[in-house]
């Protein structure tokens, strides 16, 4: 792997220039290529905390072939958003920043202070009440619109019990997850 290189931004801040995905030693391992990536977002969410003045501490791990990171703190529940809007449009920010480190279409994960996990307790929970529901009934049941997170979570659900099955249904924004029986 090349050198890391320390340059400085228009603020005099230095930035750590990494080695490109490009270079040998990252393209032949692709957990170096997941850390690279939770290191590129990292910079770019700290810079954003930075100019919104919010405290946070950046949490990285490589889960599921997909660099996950987390902005830990208190008080930035205004990075989430209504519905978790907030935190998706970010998220999307932040794959984009990587990708054009990088030239390479990013997979990675963000979470602000536990909200994706409380909400895949809630998605478990709910898909769980629903599969239950349609076992007794025999008849389908449509959640309402979800985003593509929340449908991976309700399907991974859903698969785990016997005798129902999902499928989703619709078009973005109002994409659903219907439950049947098997």
């Amino acid at each position: 792997m090349s050198e890391t290189e320390v340059v400085t931004d228009s603020h005099g801040e230095e930035i750590v220039d990494s080695p490109e995905i490009g270079d040998s030693d990252t393209a032949e391992d692709p957990g170096a290529l997941l850390i690279q990536e939770g290191d590129i977002a990292a910079d770019y969410l700290e810079r954003l905390l930075d100019i919104v003045d919010y405290d946070g501490d950046i949490d990285l791990d490589v889960e599921n072939d997909r660099a996950i990171v987390a902005i830990v703190g208190s008080g930035l529940r205004s990075l989430v958003g209504p519905r978790g809007e907030t935190l998706e449009a970010l998220q999307e920010l932040t794959r984009l920043a990587v990708a054009q480190k990088t030239g390479t279409r990013s997979r990675l994960m963000l979470d602000v202070s536990g909200h994706r996990q409380e909400r895949r307790n809630d998605l478990t929970a709910l898909a769980n009440d629903t599969a239950a529901r349609v076992l007794d009934t025999g008849d389908p049941a449509r959640l309402t619109p979800m985003n593509p997170f929340e449908r991976k979570v309700v399907h991974d659900a859903i698969s785990a019990i016997d005798g129902v099955r999902s499928e989703s249904e619709g078009e973005e924004p109002n994409r659903r997850v219907v439950v049947l029986p098997a």
